[in-house]
């Protein structure tokens, strides 16, 4: 998916685009309004249960087929989220939103109910994109401090076998997660770039003289703002002059 892309395109856009008058007289129209407003309809339209496929989608297809659009479904509500915390660090929404996202996704206010496995990675996916800036913002940090506790409760909650009620890819997700956390955001990642292995041994060579590691990683911040972003002339932004200035409550579960 390339959600860095297209809100960067969001972002260039909005303020390019005109306004249009309002059907009903109220307040223009404009490319970034209509644009929250697709996305908040994108986010109310995720079930929890939205993996699912119904009956009759589901008849006429064999097992790898159902699985096949299981797949799909949750690709396409991950890439959703990853796009929804890119457009936060690109200031198109306010923290406050972003924190009743993750507590309403982590049902943090239902501690009795448990999300399914794709809303846990949604969460984990959302963090993994937002998380520096989002701790760096009074509302932010006590989202997130709300939310991570309850991922640790989740991470370890017992079915009546004695079970984790999550599997151990989720445990490990959100193990990661809050380790990510506790280490300032820093996370270690790895270049997918094809070298030669003359470039290979080149690259070892040189990271080992400078001290850096020698297994191709690097170092970067989760969730940090584009560095053009950081410019004065872009430090205005994120205010509650839009759309979306709310989650509804109570829709989950």
């Amino acid at each position: 998916h390339y959600c860095e892309t297209y809100a960067d395109l969001v972002f260039r856009l909005k303020t390019e685009m005109p306004e249009f008058p309002a059907p009903d007289g109220g307040k223009p129209v404009s490319f970034k309004s209509t644009l929250l407003n697709v996305v908040q309809n994108e986010f109310e339209s995720m079930d929890t249960d939205a993996l699912e496929l119904g009956e009759e989608e589901a008849k006429g297809m064999d097992p790898e087929e159902v699985q096949f659009k299981k797949m799909k479904r949750k690709e396409r509500i991950l890439a959703n989220m990853k796009f929804i915390g890119h457009l936060f660090l690109r200031q198109l929404l306010t923290a406050r939103i972003i924190g009743s996202v993750m507590q309403d996704l982590a049902m943090c206010n239902d501690a009795d109910k448990l999300p399914p496995e794709h809303v846990v990675e949604c969460i984990c996916e959302l963090l993994n994109s937002i998380g520096y800036t989002l701790d760096s913002m009074g509302p932010g940090k006590e989202a997130i401090k709300q939310v991570c506790g309850r991922l640790m409760d989740l991470k370890q909650k017992k079915d009546k076998k004695g079970q984790g009620v999550y599997s151990k890819r989720i445990q490990f997700k959100i193990q990661d997660l809050l380790d990510t956390k506790n280490a300032g955001w820093v996370m270690k990642t790895f270049k997918a770039a094809a070298k030669t292995k003359e470039e290979i041994r080149q690259d070892a060579a040189r990271d080992s003289a400078s001290g850096k590691a020698v297994d191709g990683s690097e170092h970067v911040i989760a969730g940090a703002r584009p560095s053009y972003l950081t410019a004065e002339k872009h430090a205005v932004g994120g205010k509650d002059d839009g759309p979306w200035q709310e989650v509804p409550k109570g829709k989950r579960g």
